[in-house]
């Protein structure tokens, strides 16, 4: 079996820590993310505590396409004891090693408007800039003009292409063609 590109590990923004998804962050999630209104660009209803359960214990077990890695996070204020929301990039093994991730991310609709998105999005494209990624994309609604913003802040671009109805961002990381 091949190895994983990367493993999500802990690490940290000016103001956040990303923590690795575990089992046990369901509950606390779930009422995280527990607002309709968070769906109204990725369609679908928020989940129950034990519906978000059995969902990261299929994340944390981990992806069964061997050159497809998940890595997912949950962001925590340094300032608060709780948590606000998460983030996650899915990489692909490419040729020559180099890797692409598809990143997205969600905060709760309580810690919206602080700048905990866009700094977990650009700390996320760092951390993987020092991994194996060579490419980030994200893929989001062209009415949703919060997570343009946090696309735009972490450094990626718009680009023509559409998928599912969703506009195609990307970023070059490193020496990728």
């Amino acid at each position: 079996m091949t190895e994983p590109l990367v493993a999500a590990e802990p690490f940290s923004a000016p103001r956040l820590d990303l923590l690795p998804l575990r089992v046990d962050h369901a509950e606390e999630m779930a009422t995280v993310l527990s607002d309709p209104a968070l769906h109204t660009f990725t369609g679908g209803t928020p989940y129950s505590p034990d519906a978000l359960r059995t969902r990261y214990e299929r994340l944390v077990a981990g992806s069964p396409d061997q050159d497809v890695t998940w890595c997912n996070w949950v962001l925590r204020p340094r300032a608060e004891d709780c948590l606000v929301g998460t983030v996650q990039a899915t990489i692909t093994r490419g040729h020559a090693g180099r890797a692409t991730a598809e990143i997205a991310w969600v905060i709760g609709t309580p810690w919206q408007g602080r700048g905990f998105a866009s700094e977990a999005a650009r700390a996320l494209v760092e951390w993987l800039g020092r991994r194996s990624v060579r490419a980030v994309v994200a893929h989001i609604h062209p009415e949703h003009l919060a997570s343009a913003s946090v696309a735009a802040a972490a450094g990626l671009t718009a680009t023509e292409e559409e998928q599912n109805g969703e506009r195609r961002w990307r970023l070059i990381l490193g020496d990728a063609p």
